[in-house]
């Protein structure tokens, strides 16, 4: 199986980046399933509905939200009626959580489980994310119920989000975090089999702070008031993200390299043979 995920979605230049290359992307890499992260789409913060038909229209399988999940109220009631949306899996039981944390994707004879977690290191203090995963997996484990298990840790500290890829490898076809929306250099495929990268980063304008404007930001960083709120940059962007194909039988990834195209970064693009 051939699987794609794109990182943290900023604004209008972060659509513009994925959504004009992805139909091409999937064409090109022959892709069986495309999640993306879209918690910062509308204007930096949040999902709209609208929004999200974008990125579903444009090729998107799986859309998973973050600490912004709710910045956009409209996505309250939209994310029960919209199993292909995820937000993460573990919040607390007695908050009661409009949607989904995790979903079984069926695509045809096969099943990809997609799990999102937020982590508690310099973040919101959620339930354990180790336990959420955990939970879920042994639901459908690898190999038995899925064909593939993607995993995605939204969260802040880089060893939080590679403890969870040791914790799974051999668990999971992939394993990866978003939030820090940098793009991380230690693709790879962990001892067990689990392919893993600490960040995706985004998709947006990188000529930015983290995808706002760098001008804003900076005046903001410097001062320490809030002269005004974080508005997207809205540069040329770049689409960043993750390649991976698993092993028919096993559901382990035997080939896992990064996607970076546009502007901004230099570039990667996996070659897949005719």
């Amino acid at each position: 199986m051939r699987i794609a995920f794109f990182g943290d979605v900023v604004g209008r230049a972060g659509r513009i980046a994925l959504c004009e290359r992805l139909p091409e992307l999937k064409r090109q890499l022959r892709l069986d399933f495309v999640g993306v992260n879209g918690e910062n789409a509308a204007g930096g913060f949040g999902l709209t509905e609208v929004i999200a038909n974008e990125l579903f229209e444009a090729g998107a399988d799986c859309l998973t939200l973050g600490n912004h999940a709710w910045d956009q109220r409209e996505t309250i009631a939209y994310i029960d009626r919209e199993p292909r949306l995820l937000r993460v899996a573990n919040y607390p039981p007695l908050t009661q959580a409009p949607g989904r944390g995790a979903n079984l994707f069926q695509l045809g004879d096969r099943a990809v489980l997609v799990v999102s977690v937020m982590g508690r290191v310099y973040m919101d203090a959620l339930d354990c994310p180790f336990s959420a995963v955990e939970r879920e997996i042994s639901a459908s484990p690898l190999g038995q119920v899925a064909d593939a298990i993607i995993v995605e840790v939204h969260g802040e500290a880089t060893s939080e989000k590679q403890g969870m890829g040791h914790f799974l490898d051999g668990r999971a076809s992939l394993v990866f975090g978003t939030h820090t929306h940098v793009p991380s250099a230690d693709t790879r495929i962990l001892t067990g089999g689990t392919a893993f990268q600490t960040e995706l980063g985004m998709c947006g304008d990188y000529d930015s702070v983290i995808g706002m404007n760098k001008h804003i930001a900076v005046r903001k960083l410097s001062s320490r008031m809030p002269y005004q709120r974080h508005e997207p940059a809205e540069g040329p962007g770049l689409a960043s993200g993750i390649f991976v194909q698993t092993d028919e039988k096993t559901g382990l990834a035997i080939r896992a390299e990064p996607i970076r195209i546009g502007f901004g970064l230099k570039q990667a693009m996996p070659l897949i043979e005719p």
